[in-house]
């Protein structure tokens, strides 16, 4: 979606009429900020075709609204369109429609992945966001037709997976895809016998990578629940080192995230040892999506050596889960 077509809809949110849309990322979503001629920022995010629906977008949406009430989190505020709705429709440029939500403004920018001192304060953050968000969940009644997607193996792992085959991402064959292979059937072993207890399994938010988190002065805000739904609490810290799994500093931006975590809510020996597993399963997952996504600049920046690299921390996987 172009700016110019967006800019021809924002009657649909009454006061930012006039504004002017800029592109700040494509990932998942389209997400533009629009400045208003008052001098005023807002954050639209137009959501891909057919990949929530209505139902699932308002189910996020009540979700967030549950946290802002219920905890001391800092987390982005969706804003009413003119007709008192959060979710609105809007026409793409080939004539589909899609949703559109609009949300705060809010200050922030994105860690840096190569400072080593941000990271680990952020890390700090992450694991209390995570473990604030699972014991929310585990005592908040979820509204009547809430409806999210399922983050388990089988979604992620399948041929039709929630962002794709990883079998067709670039450069999966030969050794590459056979290791990658294996590591799926361990996979599959390791996290049914682990299960799927309340205690372990749940409504995640399930994209805390550091793309979704506002840094700003040492504080952090959490952003972007766009991909949450029901899957292993484990899971959360794995999106969290997101495209960086292999990096030295990973062991112990864990034990980072894991002292924060236990600070707020119980995380057993076994939750520990599933880790890695689960960082396997995001890996997995981001393949996919690499195929899927390949419009995007973030896929193309990953597409050559993403899939020989994650047949690297496959191996890793099955020597310690063997």
């Amino acid at each position: 979606m172009t700016p110019k077509q967006i800019e021809t809809q924002l009657n649909l949110w009454g006061n930012l009429e006039g504004g002017k849309a800029t592109l700040i990322n494509l990932s998942e979503n389209h997400t533009f900020r629009i400045d208003t001629p008052d001098g005023e920022k807002h954050i639209l995010r137009i959501h891909r075709p057919n990949y929530q629906t209505h139902d699932a977008i308002k189910s996020e949406l009540l979700w967030l609204k549950a946290l802002q009430q219920d905890t001391d989190l800092s987390l982005i505020n969706p804003l009413k369109g003119a007709n008192g709705e959060l979710v609105q429709q809007v026409m793409l440029d080939n004539g589909q429609k899609t949703y559109a939500v609009r949300f705060k403004f809010e200050a922030g920018r994105e860690a840096d992945e190569n400072d080593e001192h941000e990271l680990k304060t952020l890390f700090a953050h992450l694991g209390h966001f995570a473990a604030t968000t699972h014991a929310h969940v585990e005592k908040w009644q979820q509204p009547t037709g809430f409806s999210r997607p399922t983050w388990d193996a089988n979604a992620i792992l399948d041929k039709n997976g929630l962002w794709g085959d990883w079998r067709k991402a670039p450069n999966v064959n030969g050794e590459i895809k056979t290791t990658l292979q294996n590591a799926e059937k361990k996979l599959h072993q390791t996290l049914s016998a682990y299960g799927k207890s309340k205690d372990k399994f749940g409504l995640i938010h399930a994209d805390m990578r550091l793309a979704n988190i506002l840094y700003d002065n040492k504080k952090s805000r959490l952003i972007d629940f766009d991909d949450c739904g029901f899957g292993w609490f484990a899971y959360d810290f794995a999106a969290a080192v997101s495209f960086f799994e292999h990096a030295k500093i990973v062991p112990e931006l864990k034990q980072i995230w894991l002292k924060a975590y236990r600070k707020t809510r119980p995380f057993s020996r076994q939750d520990e040892t599933i880790i890695d597993a689960m960082v396997m399963l995001r890996r997995m997952a981001l393949l996919a999506w690499i195929q899927s996504h390949n419009e995007t600049n973030l896929a193309q920046s990953y597409a050559k050596d993403f899939a020989v690299n994650s047949a690297k921390l496959a191996g890793r996987f099955l020597e310690n889960f063997s």
